[in-house]
């Protein structure tokens, strides 16, 4: 069926991200926060899929890594030694009018300059020369640099021997705890400890809906290597991340690949490969690989005195390894998702006219809803059997129920949900003891037993699965 191409399709999934109960704006009936959204209902779940996926697919289907789950608070020496207190900032500008800041590169770059390997002092020049202005049209400040961590206080005072900061990234943890995996676990070179959480940055600019958070969630693994193999495991899992983001139905096409240049890359990069989605405001970054050479590990031995080397049992070799570290960002990787599974159609009508549908096609092992129980009435023959079912189906994976408005009308809703099946229960159930199972692509339907359905549903769902 022919898609519509639509000038506002960004404007049309935060309706339908709102109106469906993926995301609510934060704290709405105080006036908002800026940049601050919930995930409702939905949206929980779909986060949810999207981070079991990950985890089955990098961490438990895997004999090479192992999971932790660090503070978001750490000493903030760990800070200190990785090099974040001094080098994690951005270039921030300031409306000399309204004093709301910017971030100068975004401001460049909108106007055409690539300023990732700029100093402050070519910035400054290079906005002089091009006259820019803040988008309110005001003059701007000089640029400075502006530390992204967020800062708070251990204990009841504010006292400078009290600070502390919110993690900004999850790697630290997995950096600070190597020689308890390394004690624990026994593994061996190659291997990575993997983590999903909480981050926090103090963005300076932040927007697109949920792509630029101030509080967000990343799902990151560090995989230790011999130094003189990083290369190899670099290529490998850049090919391994291309094959899950198309488990999410992220077409190839959609995604760029690009080489960060050496004056781009965070300090303590090598190399760095930034993976950038097509959304409908722009091509921009939603995971990325890094090759962190021993930068952690050694500046956390230097700076704290523990043993953060591995002994070869082969060879007897003692060295510190290096580091690949693939990083996810996880609300990234959910808007992305929603932006490649929504479509909009024309279809037949009973009558023989056409209507519009709109579908979020997600892949059924990520839908929020696998399936959706739906009585014809409302009449208590109908529903009876219907909660039946939804109580069976409920057990093996997750399953809706409605049974307001026609049927056609909770069609579409299911539609826009991305739930891959509908089960209707009508009268002829009464008789034949069967249901009419619905097709959320293709709009088939089947006739089942029902005491054939929930086997029919799991294969039909471990099917979509193996072929993704």
């Amino acid at each position: 069926m022919p898609e519509k191409v639509s000038d506002s399709l960004m404007e049309k999934i935060v309706a339908l991200s709102r109106n469906r109960g993926f995301v609510f704006p934060g704290s709405e009936i105080y006036g908002g926060l800026q940049n601050s959204w919930d995930y409702g209902p939905l949206g929980v779940a779909l986060m949810r899929n999207i981070r079991e996926s990950w985890w089955k697919f990098f961490v438990e289907s895997r004999p090479d890594v192992v999971g932790l789950e660090s503070t978001v608070i750490m000493n903030p020496r760990i800070w200190e030694a990785s090099g974040h207190l001094e080098n994690f900032t951005d270039p921030l500008v300031e409306d000399k009018v309204t004093h709301v800041r910017y971030r100068a590169d975004h401001l460049l770059e909108d106007a055409g300059i690539n300023a990732g390997e700029m100093t402050l002092k070519e910035m400054a020049e290079a906005i002089k020369e091009k006259g820019l202005k803040s988008p309110e049209g005001n003059e701007l400040t000089e640029p400075r640099q502006f530390n992204l961590m967020f800062k708070t206080y251990i204990g009841p005072t504010e006292e400078k021997t009290a600070a502390a900061y919110l993690r900004p990234e999850l790697a630290q943890g997995m950096f600070v705890d190597f020689p308890e995996i390394l004690r624990v676990t026994r593994k061996r070179l190659p291997f990575g400890i993997a983590q999903a959480g909480k981050a926090f940055r103090n963005e300076i600019t932040a927007g697109n809906f949920i792509f630029r958070l101030k509080e967000f969630n990343l799902m990151e693994f560090e995989y230790f290597v011999k130094p003189k193999e990083w290369e190899k495991y670099f290529e490998l899992w850049l090919g391994e991340m291309k094959k899950w983001m198309s488990s999410l139905g992220l077409k190839e096409e959609n995604l760029h690949f690009r080489e960060v240049a050496e004056g781009e890359r965070a300090h303590y990069s090598k190399r760095t490969v930034d993976i950038e989605y097509n959304f409908p405001f722009g091509v921009k970054e939603i995971q990325a690989i890094a090759y962190r050479s021993d930068f952690d590990l050694k500046n956390h031995a230097e700076k704290s005195g523990a043993d953060m080397s591995y002994a070869d049992p082969k060879t007897g070799e003692k060295f510190i390894p290096h580091v690949i570290e693939p990083t996810f960002g996880l609300d990234r990787a959910m808007l992305a998702t929603i932006c490649a599974a929504y479509s909009e159609e024309s279809v037949k009508t009973a009558s023989g006219g056409e209507e519009s549908r709109t579908v979020l096609r997600f892949p059924k092992n990520i839908a929020p809803f696998k399936a959706a129980v739906l009585p014809l009435s409302a009449k208590e023959d109908l529903t009876s059997i219907a909660r039946e079912i939804w109580k069976d189906l409920r057990q093996s994976f997750a399953t809706d129920y409605d049974e307001t408005q026609s049927i056609g009308r909770r069609y579409r809703r299911q539609d826009e949900i991305g739930t891959p099946y509908c089960v209707t229960i009508d009268f002829e159930t009464l008789n034949d003891k069967a249901v009419t199972v619905r097709d959320r692509d293709s709009m088939k339907q089947d006739r089942i037993k029902i005491s054939e359905l929930g086997e029919y549903l799991k294969a039909k769902l471990a099917s979509d699965v193996s072929n993704v």
